[in-house]
C-alpha cells in the first residue's frame, strides 16, 4: 500500500519530487522564513526534525540486512523507493500543516490525527474520519515506545558496549544515563526538540557520510565492478525478488528507520513549523526521502558492496554486519561507527518523542499533566530498552509503524484532490511574486 502510495502521488502531483526539488531547497536555507508567520520552528528546524527520526539505525543495520537478502542489487530498488517517497511526504506534510491547531498558550496540535478527523469530516466521512485518526494515534503511541524508543536504546548499548566492553552487563545504568540525556532535550518541547535537531542532525549526516566516502576511496578500483552488480543484480531474476525484499524491509517493516514517506509521524513535525502556506512544508519535507534514503542509506550500501561484505556468508547481519566493512578498512572505524550510531539513535528518540506525544494527547487530553505523564512513560521505556532483550516485542512494534501507513494513505487519497489544488495555487502564487522573502537571505546573497 506504500509502495502504490509513493507512485500515485508522483504521478498524481507531476512529479513534484523533481519540479520542486530547488524550491525545497530555497525554504530550507530560509529564503521563504517569515517570523511573523504562526508557527514556533523553521522550514529548516521541522526538516531536521523530521530526518533526525529517519537518519537511524534503518540506515545501518536494515540496509545491511537488505543487501546480504538481495545482493547488491537491492541497492538499486532502495534508492527507487526513495526517488518516489518523496512525493508522499510532500502530500502528507502539507496536510499536516493545513489541519493544524495553535491553542491559546502558542501549543501546536497536528498529524495525521487532525487531517484524517477533520479532513474526512468535511467530505462528510466523519465516522470514518475519527476512526483512521483514533487507530493512527494508538498504532503511533505503541511504536513510540517500541521502535522510536526500546529498539533505539537497545541497539546504542549493544554497539557502545562492544566498543567499551567495560559497560557490558550494566544496561540499566546505560539506560538511566541515556534517559537522563533524552529528557534533558524533550522536556522542553518542540522548540527544545528543534534546536537539538538542527544542530545534531547535519553533523551525523556529515559524519557517517564522510566515513563511507573514506571506506570507498579506498577500494575505488573496484567502482567499475560495484555499480555493474548493482544495476546487474537489479534486473536479475534472483537478485529483484531480493530487492524487492530489501525495498519491503527498508521501506515497509523499517519504515520509520528509512525514509518514513507513507507513515504519517513527519507531519506531526513538521506541522509546528512557521509557514502561512501549509504546501510550503509539504516542499520541505520533499528533500528528506533524499538525504535518509536517497543518500544515508545507498552510502551504506556502497560501504558494504565496496568492502565485499555482501557476498560474505558470515552469519551476523544488521550493524554488525556494516561495522565489519568498517572495520575491514581501519581497525578502529568500528568505534566511528559506534558514535554515529548512538548519535542516531539519541535523535530518533527525540523526535519519535514528540510524535508520540501527540498521539497521545489526541487520544488523553491536551493538559501539559498529561503531556508530562507520556514523557515520564517514555524515559521509563528508553531504561528498558537497554536493559533487555527485546526480541517479539520489536518486531510487534515495528508493525505498529508499518500498520500506521494505512489509515494514513486512506486519508490521503481520499484528500488527494485538495493537496493537488493547493499545490497548483500555491506555485501560482510563487511565479507571481506574491510570497514573502526573508529579508536576512536577501542580504546573505549580497
Amino acid at each position: 500500500m506504500v509502495d502504490l502510495g509513493k507512485y500515485f502521488f508522483t504521478f498524481r502531483l507531476k512529479f513534484v519530487n523533481i519540479s520542486g526539488f530547488k524550491h525545497s531547497i530555497d525554504l530550507a536555507r530560509g529564503k521563504f522564513n517569515d517570523p511573523n508567520a504562526p508557527g514556533t520552528i523553521t522550514h529548516f528546524q521541522a526538516m531536521a526534525t523530521a530526518v533526525s527520526a529517519t537518519v537511524g539505525l534503518g540506515n545501518i543495520a536494515g540496509v545491511a540486512v537488505a543487501i546480504s537478502l538481495g545482493g547488491a542489487g537491492a541497492t538499486f530498488w532502495m534508492f527507487l523507493a526513495g526517488f518516489f517517497g518523496m512525493s508522499l511526504k510532500f502530500a502528507e506534510c502539507t496536510l499536516g500543516v493545513k489541519y493544524r491547531f495553535i491553542d491559546e498558550g502558542g501549543r501546536i496540535f497536528g498529524g495525521p490525527m487532525n487531517y484524517l478527523r477533520y479532513g474526512l469530516e468535511k467530505r462528510n466521512m466523519k465516522g470514518l474520519g475519527k476512526f483512521l485518526a483514533g487507530m493512527f494515534a494508538v498504532l503511533g503511541i505503541g511504536a513510540s515506545f517500541g521502535g522510536g524508543n526500546m529498539l533505539q536504546s537497545n541497539q546504542a548499548f549493544k554497539i557502545v558496549s562492544e566498543q567499551i566492553p567495560a559497560l557490558q552487563g550494566y544496561g540499566f545504568m546505560f539506560g538511566v544515563g541515556f534517559a537522563l540525556l533524552v529528557g534533558a532535550v524533550i522536556i522542553g518541547g518542540i522548540r527544545s526538540i528543534a534546536k537539538v535537531t538542527e544542530k545534531v542532525v547535519p553533523l551525523m549526516a556529515i559524519f557517517y557520510v564522510v566515513g563511507c566516502i573514506i571506506v570507498i576511496g579506498v577500494h575505488i578500483e573496484y567502482i567499475g565492478g560495484a555499480f555493474m552488480a548493482i544495476f546487474n543484480g537489479a534486473f536479475s531474476a534472483d537478485a529483484l525478488k531480493g530487492g524487492f525484499i530489501g525495498v519491503l524491509i527498508i521501506g515497509l517493516q523499517r519504515a520509520a528507520f528509512s525514509s518514513e514517506a507513507g507513515v504519517g509521524s513527519a507531519a506531526i513535525a513538521h506541522s509546528a513549523s512557521k509557514t502561512n502556506h501549509p504546501i510550503a512544508d509539504g516542499f520541505t519535507a520533499l528533500v528528506e526521502p533524499f538525504i535518509d534514503t536517497m543518500l544515508v542509506c545507498t552510502m551504506t550500501a556502497l560501504v558494504l558492496i565496496f568492502t565485499g561484505m555482501h557476498e560474505v556468508d558470515t552469519g551476523i547481519g544488521g550493524v554488525e554486519l556494516t561495522a565489519d566493512a568498517f572495520g575491514s578498512v581501519i581497525s578502529w572505524f568500528p568505534t566511528v561507527l559506534a558514535i554515529a550510531v548512538f548519535l542516531f539513535a539519541f535523535s530518533t528518540m527525540v523526535s519519535w518523542s514528540y510524535y508520540g506525544m501527540r498521539s497521545w494527547t489526541f487520544l488523553f487530553g491536551k493538559s501539559k499533566k498529561s503531556e508530562l505523564i507520556y514523557k515520564v512513560l517514555y524515559l521509563v521505556f528508553v531504561v528498558v530498552g537497554a536493559s533487555v532483550s527485546l526480541g517479539a516485542v520489536l518486531s510487534f512494534a515495528d508493525m505498529m509503524i508499518l500498520a500506521m501507513s494505512f489509515p494514513n494513505i486512506i486519508g490521503l487519497y481520499i484528500l488527494s484532490p485538495e493537496i493537488y489544488a493547493d499545490m497548483n495555487l500555491y506555485w501560482k502564487q510563487l511565479k507571481e511574486g506574491k510570497l514573502y522573502i526573508n529579508p536576512a537571505y536577501a542580504k546573505a546573497k549580497k
